[in-house]
């Protein structure tokens, strides 16, 4: 079992982020209207890219490993797709943005490119999810609308492996289950636990937060089989819709607002409790076994663990005062006289956990699906970490217990 290793890629936080196939490259959204795209030197990383076309602030960005496009959502209303060609004036290879008709009038939220890689879907502010496909005579990209019986704001989205299904977490408190087929792109697609017939927008499954919390993260199980959620409750949710069986974990932590799954029986889900908690059951049963972050271990400075790639030094500014106006600054902490923290040094304002700050995004990062052996994060503290998915630590006893 190895340390989480941490990289400091910035001092502001990180919105997104998607590695390309082999890893050597990570596009991140520095929470800006930019994709930055680091490239792998040695121990750390370099700015290699910056894209820019979006007038507002990227919420997503995804990397498709098979054929290198990249897709960005943003709040101005547009997503692009992004793909290496040759300029016609230099003759270098660079990113040319295509422009997606998403014919919405919200901001886009989240965007996921469908396993086949042939079309992907963007989560928006305005009820509807768009599925786009690429229309080959004109050359661009179109959209048709998911919108019944969407009522919100749509936060995040996943795909079913036949490239077919769509999961959705919305503000409306439900997550659910569309069937995304169109007709020239998909082949009749073989049933499944979730139906049979699926013409475009049928609603194969519907499931409320348990408490009336936002779905902020959903995600398939490898399989396709089952359906995991989290809510801003404190909660997660497991469906097994063959049962139907809902299996929901209470949390005393702050809210997850992302996940992935590693294997058929467990799974990774990380929010504003800064760490990754770790997950497994099957249909008997789900619980909560542990989590990424062992903050009993030592740290070392800026609160990377062991291993290369630590948090950037600032030279002679790293002192007590600077550490505690910079905490102020990207973290809200403050020192000033009258303040909880004041003449407390700077010790106060660091956690025990590596991330200093919500965990905005978990991905896959080594292995395939059913088996990934490590995961990577990004937070708002500026931070991508690798973590071992096999180097859990046990819990606090702040959990709950599983409740049905």
């Amino acid at each position: 079992m190895s340390a989480p290793v941490a990289f400091s890629l910035s001092q502001t936080a990180i919105t997104c982020h998607a590695f390309n196939a082999d890893r050597s490259q990570v596009a991140v959204c520095l929470n800006s209207n930019d994709v930055t795209i680091f490239s792998r030197a040695g121990n750390d990383w370099k700015v290699a890219e910056t894209l820019s076309e979006h007038d507002k602030l990227i919420t997503s960005i995804d990397w498709a490993p098979n054929s290198n496009r990249i897709v960005t959502a943003s709040q101005d209303r547009n997503a692009y797709v992004w793909q290496l060609t040759p300029d016609p004036q230099t003759g270098k290879t660079v990113w040319k943005p295509t422009l997606v008709l998403l014919r919405i009038n919200r901001a886009a939220t989240f965007v996921r490119w469908s396993p086949n890689e042939d079309k992907f879907a963007v989560a928006t502010g305005a009820r509807a999810i768009a599925i786009c496909s690429y229309d080959a005579e004109n050359n661009w990209w179109v959209s048709r609308h998911l919108k019944k019986p969407l009522r919100s704001t749509v936060l995040s989205i996943d795909w079913h492996p036949n490239n077919v299904l769509l999961a959705s977490g919305s503000a409306d408190m439900k997550a659910r289950v569309f069937s995304a087929y169109i007709k020239d792109v998909d082949s009749k697609p073989a049933p499944t636990v979730w139906g049979e017939r699926l013409p475009f927008n049928t609603v194969c499954g519907e499931y409320a937060s348990p408490a009336g919390g936002w779905v902020h993260a959903v995600g398939f199980s490898p399989s396709g089989d089952v359906l995991a959620f989290a809510s801003h409750d404190s909660s997660i949710s497991i469906v097994y819709p063959a049962g139907p069986v809902v299996y929901t974990i209470k949390l005393n932590y702050l809210p997850l607002v992302t996940l992935t799954w590693t294997s058929e029986d467990g799974l990774v889900a990380a929010g504003h409790d800064c760490q990754p908690l770790v997950f497994s059951g099957s249909e008997g049963g789900w619980q909560a076994v542990g989590t990424l972050d062992d903050t009993t271990a030592n740290k070392g400075q800026g609160g990377a663990r062991s291993g290369f790639g630590g948090a950037s030094p600032v030279g002679k500014l790293n002192s007590a005062a600077f550490h505690t106006f910079r905490s102020a600054d990207s973290r809200g902490v403050g020192g000033a006289p009258g303040s909880p923290t004041a003449g407390s040094g700077s010790k106060d304002t660091e956690l025990l956990t590596v991330h200093q700050n919500t965990i905005t995004s978990i991905r896959p990062y080594q292995g395939h699906p059913g088996a990934v052996t490590k995961v990577s994060t990004t937070g708002v503290d500026g931070q991508l970490v690798i973590w071992d998915v096999n180097a859990v630590a046990g819990l606090t006893a702040r959990m709950s217990s599983l409740r049905t």
